[in-house]
């Protein structure tokens, strides 16, 4: 364990996210209201409620900031991005929240210049609450059973350094699609862990795991955190053609293209 000094900016965005986990929580055992998007994605009452949390608090913390969230740009608000704003996901996975299997995240991030620069993922059911600031790394955060922060340790993650060959891949649990099958079986996967929501960067900046393709669609606010704790952790995040996953794609709607993420290693 190791005992960083987060900036106050970053501290703040750590109890936010914690407390937007909670609130998500005390939502997660009962039925919560469901309406369906456009896109025929679900949004239940605890994204809405983790989002107002997140953005009051990022208001109060640096009202300078604009913020692009999920919800909020479902609804038509979209402040112009500039070269730095929050990306936010309130409840990132919403179907692993309606099947209860607890893969779900809170995912915070700062963008500077198209890049992340600071991500916060929380997973309040594991719970797991990982956090990264360029400055200075990529950590874990030690979690009461609660899911509450406790006294200041951090473990500092490091993306596992592998040769090619034999790759732990993540895959997505509910968005495997027919290319992403294709991509597993031609590369020599010894092992393939399915996981929700932005956990799959987190897994590989904890060394749990090596390689997420992702062939099928993602929005920016559904990898930015995940991003910037896996760069943080010396892994990496690339487009098919090869160059950095890049953020402020308004052109696009906020989408991704398809990428690959993964620890220091290179694949053919």
């Amino acid at each position: 364990m190791s005992k960083p000094a987060p900036s106050p900016l970053l501290a703040g965005i750590l109890d936010l996210a914690v407390d937007a986990g909670r609130a998500i929580m005390a939502i997660y055992g009962h039925d919560p209201q469901i309406r369906w998007k456009e896109d025929t994605s679900p949004v239940t009452e605890a994204d809405l409620l983790a989002e107002a949390i997140i953005l009051a608090g990022l208001e109060r913390l640096a009202p300078e900031i604009p913020a692009i969230s999920e919800e909020r740009v479902a609804a038509g608000v979209i402040p112009p991005p500039g070269n730095r704003y929050f990306l936010i996901d309130p409840l990132d996975g919403t179907k692993e929240f309606l099947s209860r299997n607890g893969e779900f995240t809170v995912n915070i991030a700062l963008i500077e210049n198209d890049k992340p620069v600071l991500g916060i993922v929380f997973a309040p059911a594991l719970p797991r609450l990982f956090w990264a600031a360029t400055e200075t790394g990529a950590f874990e955060a030690s979690l009461t059973a609660e899911g509450q922060l406790s006294n200041p340790c951090h473990r500092r993650l490091s993306a596992a350094k592998l040769a090619k060959g034999r790759l732990r891949a993540v895959a997505s649990r509910s968005h495997r699609d027919g290319r992403t099958e294709d991509w597993l079986k031609s590369h020599n996967i010894s092992e393939i862990v399915c996981a929700g929501s932005s956990l799959k960067f987190c897994l590989i900046a904890a060394g749990e795991a090596d390689v997420y393709p992702r062939f099928g669609p993602t929005m920016e606010w559904d990898t930015a955190a995940g991003h910037a704790i896996l760069s943080a952790a010396g892994g990496k995040v690339l487009t098919e053609a090869g160059e950095a996953l890049a953020y402020g794609k308004r052109e696009r709607g906020f989408t991704n293209p398809s990428f690959i993420a993964s620890g220091p290693i290179t694949l053919s």
